[in-house]
């Protein structure tokens, strides 16, 4: 029975470590993004390390501060919130729940929120 190393991947979050943060995911790992341009109708749906890792790339390429709070870890599951602001001051929140296997996660839903 593998958990998630929670300090790690916070770790990876924060210091926008696109391949770290990657490296917690099963290859056949899915994560589903619901936002105000993928409403729940039509979620993003990313599928395999290969389109997770460029999700990761491109939100990990941008100036965001991120702070990772109220982590929790089982030996099945993971959720989280994720505090970003961007520099002008815009923040993101965004919750994540996750189950997981063998210590990776292998399905995971976020749920992001913007300030207008």
């Amino acid at each position: 029975m593998n958990t998630i190393d929670t300090t790690s991947l916070s770790k990876a979050i924060e210091t926008r470590d696109a391949d770290g943060v990657l490296a917690w995911y099963a290859d056949d790992a899915t994560l589903t993004v619901v936002d105000h341009d993928h409403p729940p109708a039509t979620p993003l749906v990313l599928s395999g390390t290969e389109a997770i890792g460029a999700y990761y790339r491109d939100v990990c390429g941008r100036n965001i501060n991120h702070e990772v709070r109220d982590m929790v870890s089982t030996a099945d599951a993971l959720a989280y919130t994720q505090h970003c602001r961007y520099p002008d001051g815009t923040a993101v929140v965004c919750a994540s729940v996750a189950t997981t296997r063998d210590g990776r996660i292998n399905n995971q839903t976020a749920v992001q929120a913007w300030d207008s």
